[in-house]
């Protein structure tokens, strides 16, 4: 059985798959990728038994088959080869022989009807959105999710489905972000599911910057994105994501506007001398004015003054330098709102024109 296919037509697929290949995997079959001919369509299947990628591409000259191959191995030969290369595959029982020009390299084989699927999901909700749009939102949030939490449920982001709006959440317990977009999407009842952090990232990876929409089907356990030469699907978080609303300071009532751009340059150039482990760094506001200040154990000092748009009763508050920055970073306003009550109240961080996106994070004792 024998196939033929130009380099370029299958380093993109194997590309996007390959962040399903797991470098340590329990089952050897789960390095592999999953090659599949059928009708002059080649398919290429990769999967951790948590999510799932299978691209498409046309190819020439092929037989019908199925077998399984090194799913690293076969990107790094396609990357090295030229870029016009033509690469014939040709398949004989637990070997897979890789041809182009006078190179040719021989590659184990592991049966493909060993290889596993995820099981086969009951859409129950199915909508479209533009690629860009969806893509957006995993960028403006994905950066507060939590690693590793013991508490599951934080370890990926809450989609929530309503008839005329998606919205995203993402909290580590010490930040929350919140990004929303008004949508048609046919759903006759609010809907909440929670997608893996693995996923999340993969997502934000392999969506375009255009606005062609991708095919969303959900269902009780499982998401899957449809676009036109690539099928995702994931497993999803069984829990309950917490309250939110709950966390978003109502009764901020110290308003403070300042340069985007500016004040995440003075806090980066702060954070240098600011504690390693703890990274706190402390705000004094005065009227018109921002203090910031930070120091470490080896009695390092830095301070920076600017300008800004407040005119409410003087405020000193701590946080984590690192989560202003993070939020500073997916901001692409030019000025920035930060909305307080008090030393020991969780600041709201937003767009100073545009409501979509806002951002909470918690004070820190100094």
């Amino acid at each position: 059985m024998k196939t033929t296919i130009k380099r370029e037509d299958i380093l993109t697929p194997l590309q996007q798959v390959i962040g399903a290949v797991e470098r340590r995997q329990t089952l050897p079959i789960l390095g592999n990728v999953l090659l599949k001919s059928t009708g002059g369509d080649l398919s290429l299947t990769a999967t951790d038994l948590e999510i799932e990628m299978v691209a498409r591409v046309a190819a020439d000259n092929s037989d019908e088959f199925q077998t399984t191959i090194p799913a690293r191995k076969l990107l790094d030969i396609c990357k090295a080869l030229p870029e016009s290369a033509v690469i014939s595959f040709n398949i004989e029982d637990s070997r897979v022989s890789l041809t182009s020009a006078r190179s040719r390299f021989s590659l184990a084989s592991l049966p493909a009807q060993d290889f596993p699927g995820l099981e086969e999901i009951e859409g129950q909700q199915t909508i479209a959105i533009p690629q860009n749009t969806f893509k957006a939102l995993f960028d403006k949030t994905s950066f507060a999710m939590a690693q590793q939490d013991v508490r599951y449920y934080l370890n990926g982001i809450l989609m929530e489905i309503s008839a005329d709006r998606i919205k995203l959440v993402a909290t580590d317990g010490h930040r929350l972000a919140l990004s929303e977009t008004d949508l048609d999407t046919g759903v006759t009842e609010e809907k909440q599911i929670i997608i893996p952090r693995k996923a999340v990232l993969e997502l934000s990876r392999l969506l375009g910057s255009d606005d062609s929409p991708v095919k969303c089907v959900l269902s009780q356990n499982h998401l899957r994105v449809e676009t036109d030469a690539l099928v995702f699907t994931t497993k999803l978080i069984d829990g309950k994501f917490p309250d939110y609303q709950r966390v978003i300071p109502v009764d901020g009532n110290k308003t403070m506007e300042v340069d985007r751009e500016t004040l995440k340059s003075s806090m980066s150039r702060i954070a240098i001398l600011s504690n390693e482990k703890y990274r706190g760094i402390r705000l004094t506001l005065t009227s018109g004015n921002l203090s910031i200040q930070a120091n470490n154990p080896d009695q390092e000092e830095a301070e920076e003054e600017l300008q800004v748009d407040y005119n409410e009763s003087d405020v000193e508050i701590g946080f984590n330098v690192t989560y202003l920055i993070d939020v500073l970073n997916v901001l692409d306003s030019k000025k920035v709102q930060v909305k307080l009550k008090d030393s020991n109240s969780s600041a709201i961080i937003s767009d100073s024109e545009d409501e979509s996106s806002l951002y909470v994070v918690m004070p820190m004792r100094l």
